[in-house]
């Protein structure tokens, strides 16, 4: 059926295209070596984007942490400020009790007048 030249010419023909295939992937990367580097690319960077985001859950956790010591100490000053004006209004209170009885004469400050003063 064939001739022995028929037989070259078809190694030829398929020599050339293994070459020119060769050539190809040469020029542009051999496809599964293409694949398997994008399938590490995304293996890294989906790494990337976990330790980012823990990074982002560890800031924000710190920054609540932050948030909440400067809200303790805001309390801890709002009630010593409170609790030295307690004590400033009721060292007034006795001061002028005292400045009474001394000029004898009666002070008719009661228990609810206090309180009224004490919530002012």
């Amino acid at each position: 059926m064939f001739g022995l030249l028929d037989t070259l010419r078809m190694a030829a023909g398929i020599a050339a295209g293994l070459l020119l295939y060769h050539l190809y992937a040469v020029a542009i990367g051999y496809p599964t070596a293409g694949r398997e580097a994008r399938a590490g690319y995304v293996v890294l960077a989906e790494k990337v984007a976990a330790e980012a985001e823990a990074a982002e859950m560890a800031r924000q956790r710190e920054a609540a942490a932050r948030a909440g010591e400067e809200h303790r100490k805001r309390l801890d000053a709002a009630t010593a400020a409170e609790q030295a004006a307690r004590d400033t209004l009721e060292n007034e209170i006795r001061s002028y009790e005292l400045e009474l009885s001394q000029k004898n004469r009666a002070c008719a400050v009661t228990a609810a007048d206090r309180q009224w003063l004490l919530r002012r």
